[in-house]
């Protein structure tokens, strides 16, 4: 399903209990001043013109201007049509991450972990800011602890990966007295052919020494297929992501579409998706995508 629509607007029209996860990259929020400057010289004379420019949003996209997925407006909808034990991943700016994050938690979700998705191809965007390489992707649910799908997404051992059971990567022992004697390590950490426990972590392979994680690096030229949407996922991130907290068969749901990576990734893991985009110029951008596979649903 494609709904080009106010995502608040139209969840409320959507039973409880619907959905089976939640896989978003919500707007960031990053230049968003209006708030702060309302009452100030600048925001009412223009002095040099930044007010004017900033409050539009990141790369003058008037969607990042607001507030949204700071509000508990949003997230209490979320929360009310997906199903009990659903899990939500939300993308984050790092700056900001805590407004969602609180937002997310005064919703009801239970927040019980963050993904860092790690990447080497980043800019500053001022000259006293540090390069940014990783956004937060915030893990919370409904309820219900209910399992993720850790063996599908375990990560595959290289062929020079010499580890072993209860062996770290240079043949020594495996040293396991941190860890409590109720938890079976090997158990969890260890099931033969199936590859590394995934972690909290995500990063796009510029060391090889990280290959113990998954990695997907951001989104090339190629993947944009020509969008001008400024923050497109990769496919891979995607994919790996709904497969991780959406029970097989199961439905996805994304409020802010932009592109349709989630809904592409939803086809290749074998989920259905529901995709509700409030910016018609990307609407295309996202039928494109669903059409390679001619699973178009509006």
């Amino acid at each position: 399903m494609i709904v080009n629509a106010d995502c608040i607007e139209h969840l409320k029209t959507v039973e409880d209990n619907h959905f089976d996860s939640v896989v978003t990259d919500p707007p960031y929020h990053l230049t968003s001043i209006a708030k702060r400057f309302t009452n100030s010289t600048e925001a009412k004379h223009g002095k040099d013109g930044s007010f004017q420019r900033l409050s539009k949003g990141f790369m003058g996209k008037e969607w990042d201007g607001g507030d949204i997925a700071f509000t508990t407006d949003l997230w209490k909808e979320v929360y009310r049509t997906i199903k009990p034990g659903a899990v939500l991943l939300a993308f984050a700016a790092t700056r900001n991450y805590h407004r969602m994050a609180v937002a997310i938690e005064d919703s009801g979700f239970e927040i019980f972990d963050m993904i860092n998705w790690i990447y080497g191809t980043g800019f500053p965007k001022r000259k006293n800011l540090l390069k940014p390489a990783h956004e937060p992707i915030v893990m919370a649910r409904k309820g219900v602890n209910r399992s993720l799908n850790i063996d599908d997404c375990r990560i595959e051992l290289s062929k020079d990966d010499k580890l072993q059971e209860g062996l770290k990567r240079d043949g020594s022992k495996l040293d396991t007295t941190d860890i409590s004697e109720t938890f079976n390590f090997k158990k969890f950490d260890r099931k033969p052919g199936l590859g590394r426990y995934p972690a909290n972590i995500i990063h796009d392979g510029s060391e090889e020494e990280w290959s113990r994680y998954f990695y997907s690096a951001k989104a090339s030229k190629k993947e944009k297929a020509g969008s001008n949407h400024p923050t497109v996922k990769p496919i891979s991130l995607m994919r790996y992501l709904v497969k991780l907290v959406t029970p097989k068969n199961g439905l996805v749901l994304d409020p802010f579409a932009g592109t349709g990576t989630t809904g592409e990734a939803c086809i290749l893991e074998g989920r259905d998706y529901y995709l509700i985009e409030k910016t018609k110029e990307y609407i295309p951008d996202i039928e494109k995508r669903i059409n390679k596979y001619d699973r178009l649903g509006i």
